[in-house]
């Protein structure tokens, strides 16, 4: 059933609560960042079939950031790849979730990532693949600002450009920080709509936190004749205060008072969901 791609959101960004609230720890803050972008390319954009997940026609999504995997996860449980019961057992020993997405385990995943850098690789050849059979198909890629540090996405940037793939957007989750802190501090990256423009790039940045936004951005692009980015302005930890608030939030172990702290954001929110009719189906 499609929802309203805001009320996709907050169920996304609840049961991705949920599941890291029930392991006690995890990649709390880059996993909240990209919530409004899942929503949208899965709740609107995204050409998929859940009951037949290797199916031809089907648009490619690549992960690279691996370690925001719970809010993936909870993406695909919401878009019927599996129960969304499934969620409580992330992480844990013999799940079919393992903390990073691994496409031999997870329904609906195109590809293992967790080693950064690599995802951008792989999608831009999964493109180059598709572009040289005249397919249709469209390559979606979510890669962190961190990531950046990587030079292997230049490269793969690069061979995107020169190959002329207006088949592929690439999302840059521009949360300001990485694993040790923010990253302009760690490796600056200046100017990423200007550095993506001289790359060959049809670039814009909007707030990343913000569904409509983002699928203005992809209507306005939709039919460019080169690669695309957006750049998604982000907050780490959106919309949920006590993780957005810490200053190192990439992987949270939460405290005793923490988890109350959480538990009770969690319950606010489902509060609300409740009240829209969202849990009950």
């Amino acid at each position: 059933m499609k929802k309203e791609l805001s009320d996709f959101a907050d169920l996304i960004r609840y049961y991705t609560l949920k599941e890291l609230g029930n392991l006690g720890y995890g990649h709390y803050g880059g996993a909240l960042s990209i919530v409004e972008v899942l929503a949208v390319l899965y709740g609107e954009v995204m050409k998929f079939d859940p009951k037949n997940p290797h199916s031809t026609d089907r648009d490619y999504f690549i992960l690279s950031k691996g370690h925001a995997g719970p809010s993936y996860y909870a993406t695909l449980a919401l878009s019927g790849f599996f129960d969304k019961e499934e969620l409580m057992t992330l992480n844990a020993n013999g799940t079919n979730l393992p903390s990073h997405p691994d496409r031999n385990k997870v329904k609906g995943v195109d590809m293992t990532t967790g080693s950064l850098g690599q995802g951008v690789s792989v999608a831009m050849g999964v493109a180059y693949y598709l572009k040289s059979k005249n397919m249709q198909n469209k390559v979606y890629i979510v890669v962190g600002d961190g990531e950046l540090n990587e030079g292997q996405c230049w490269e793969a940037f690069m061979f995107a450009s020169h190959q002329k793939l207006n088949n592929v957007t690439v999302f840059v989750d521009d949360n300001k920080k990485q694993l040790d802190g923010y990253t302009k501090d760690i490796c600056d990256m200046l100017d990423l709509e200007e550095k993506f423009k001289a790359f060959g790039f049809d670039t814009c940045k909007v707030n990343g936190n913000d569904v409509e936004q983002i699928k203005k951005a992809l209507c306005e692009k939709q039919n460019s004749d080169k690669p695309v980015c957006i750049i998604l302005d982000t907050i780490k930890g959106a919309k949920v205060d006590y993780i957005a608030n810490m200053l190192d939030n990439h992987h949270v172990r939460l405290s005793d008072e923490g988890k109350k702290i959480m538990d009770e954001t969690v319950k606010k929110l489902e509060q609300a969901l409740m009240e829209k009719g969202l849990l009950n189906d």
